[in-house]
């Protein structure tokens, strides 16, 4: 797993937030979406033998789908990706971005956003955020922004292992989970979701309503991701059934 960062690139206690494909692509399109609404620059990209051999084109240039952006303060960092993460890559990945995190001087906590498929969503207006945090700073953060708490069942994926790693590097970490459609992307939880993130980043003001306008034209962007991301989650799912907590089965 290689972290590549452009040469002389400055960080200032930056706070990272993390959109790694998941349910709903809450966390991909949310970081996305941040990214293009304020301009952030790309700074650099993660590799592995372990990613798919894919790269995109964007504007007629090709990128690597796993990228990262800051703003020009190098206050914020941002990743996402563009392309479902393997099973395989999930623990060098985490294990991997928390000690670069680590490295730069993350400003805690670091932030994953998720989604919580909810079987009700067509009923649901606006999608509600819950909260998980891997320590007592991190839960009593989340208490002071008011962001009610996941209080019982279990986590699986990237953003339970982010937690994980973050707590072995010493970094608060926490993950905002917005209820999601199960198997379709959905823009409306991530409009939640921003609006959570917001309450921890200050500078961070993005109006959502352009988000939730362009909802249908996002599905369709997304519809292939959310394939490969659902093919990735089956596959990770078939391993985990056996690790499964019983109480859960």
């Amino acid at each position: 797993m290689r972290i590549m960062v452009k040469e002389g690139t400055k960080y200032n206690n930056p706070i990272v937030i993390e959109g790694l494909p998941d349910v709903g692509l809450v966390g991909t399109i949310a970081a996305s979406f941040i990214v293009e609404k304020l301009a952030y620059k790309e700074i650099g990209h993660i590799e592995s033998d372990l990613f798919p051999p894919v790269m995109v084109i964007h504007d007629g240039k090709l990128k690597n789908p796993f990228r990262i952006y800051s703003d020009e303060d190098g206050r914020i960092v941002v990743v996402l990706s563009e392309v479902a993460v393997p099973p395989k890559a999930v623990y060098p990945l985490t294990a991997a971005l928390a000690d670069w995190f680590h490295k730069i001087g993350t400003k805690q906590p670091v932030i994953s956003v998720k989604g919580l498929p909810v079987k009700n969503r067509m009923d649901i207006e606006k999608p509600e955020v819950f909260a998980v945090g891997n320590n007592g700073d991190a839960v009593a953060e989340l208490k002071a922004k008011r962001i009610e708490l996941l209080e019982e069942g279990f986590i699986a994926g990237t953003y339970a292992m982010m937690l994980r790693e973050c707590s072995k590097k010493n970094l608060s970490a926490i993950a905002l989970i917005a209820q999601c459609y199960p198997v379709y992307p959905d823009p409306g939880a991530a409009a939640s979701a921003i609006e959570a993130v917001q309450k921890f980043v200050t500078p961070l003001a993005i109006d959502v309503a352009e988000l939730l306008e362009n909802a249908e034209e996002i599905k369709l962007k997304a519809r292939d991701l959310m394939q490969q991301t659902a093919l990735s989650a089956s596959e990770m799912q078939k391993g985990m059934e056996q690790d499964m907590p019983i109480m859960y089965r």
